[in-house]
């Protein structure tokens, strides 16, 4: 459930009524938890960090805090630090509540919705994880004010993402106007909503893997290198290019969204070639059987559908 915080101090009105809250947290924004009247523990975020290590460290120290059944974890960080402390509650004495305070654009708008938990495997991914749906979702402006450039665009793609698979008139107003509390709200409802009517991933929730697949792939080519985000960026345009080819894209949609995210001073080349990705397309998590991965194709602006082919097969021209 989204919550709509005026002040990062509200969550503490919010969760007044818990008997056991223990937050966890990116050591990176420390100054937002540091006036939270409950125990908590500053965890490194990176995607090589991302990892079981990582979330045994977590249980271990709830089992320092004699932390019950009745507990509830408070995530504050991006995407990393949510999919962990989530992964955390979802195994922590067979499963514990947990709420979100997202700390990043990335997070408020996607990472954060929806209650994919996990960590990575051998560079992969997310290989490893549970749904575990929030408690609540905690969305403050207030936390994004110390947020580097970088990562605010990060989050920028993500929030367009979501606006081309189902708001193209909120794709425009994104474009001419940036990021504002209001499109973050409304991109945060329409993932809430389309998560609510398939939780589990097995329809239109898929929808939200739009940019994913190419994203992953270039993300791990990259050895993390290159921001999630900035891999999505990436991947849009990738899998506009490859329903172009196979002519489900509106002519010209690959080029017209290159000009728009580069407008918004977003990356739009792939660093590497396409036979580069396409092992790591094919071991993605949502890999379908027979060696066939379900591709996110735009066909305009508000509309998005499904193609499944081997990636192997992949054959279009990616500049």
């Amino acid at each position: 459930m989204l919550k709509e915080l005026t002040h990062i101090a509200d969550v503490k009105i919010h969760l007044s009524s818990e008997p056991e809250v223990y937050v966890v947290y990116d050591r990176n924004v420390a100054w937002v938890v540091k006036d939270f009247p409950w125990k908590a523990l500053p965890i490194e975020t990176s995607e090589s960090r991302k990892t079981l290590e990582t979330v045994e460290g977590i249980c271990r120290w709830l089992v320092e805090q004699n932390a019950s059944r009745s507990a509830l974890i408070l995530a504050v960080g991006g995407g990393i630090t949510t999919d962990m402390a989530g992964f955390a509650a979802s195994i922590y004495k067979r499963g514990i509540r947990y709420a979100n305070l997202p700390t990043t654009l990335l997070s408020q708008v996607d990472a954060a919705i929806g209650g994919k938990t996990g960590v990575n495997l051998d560079g992969y991914k997310n290989m490893l994880g549970a749904f575990r749906m929030p408690e609540a979702t905690f969305i403050s402006a207030d936390v994004l004010r110390t947020l580097p450039q970088r990562e605010l665009r990060s989050g920028l793609a993500e929030l367009l993402k979501t606006f081309l698979l189902a708001d193209g008139k909120a794709y425009e107003t994104a474009l001419l106007h940036g990021v504002t509390q209001e499109l973050i709200l409304k991109a945060a409802r329409i993932k809430e909503d389309i998560v609510g009517r398939d939780p589990f991933e097995k329809g239109e929730r898929a929808k939200l893997n739009l940019g994913h697949t190419f994203g992953h792939a270039i993300e791990h080519a990259s050895a993390g290198s290159i921001p999630h985000g900035e891999a999505v960026a990436m991947g849009i345009i990738l899998a506009a290019r490859l329903g172009e080819s196979l002519g489900i894209s509106t002519i010209g949609l690959s080029r017209g969204l290159k000009a728009d995210f580069e407008a918004a001073g977003l990356p739009t080349d792939c660093p590497y070639p396409l036979e580069t990705l396409k092992d790591a397309m094919a071991k993605d998590k949502k890999a379908l059987g027979g060696g066939k991965v379900k591709f996110v194709i735009p066909v305009t602006p508000g509309e998005v559908v499904f193609h499944e082919m081997n990636p192997y097969d992949l054959h279009f021209d990616t500049k």
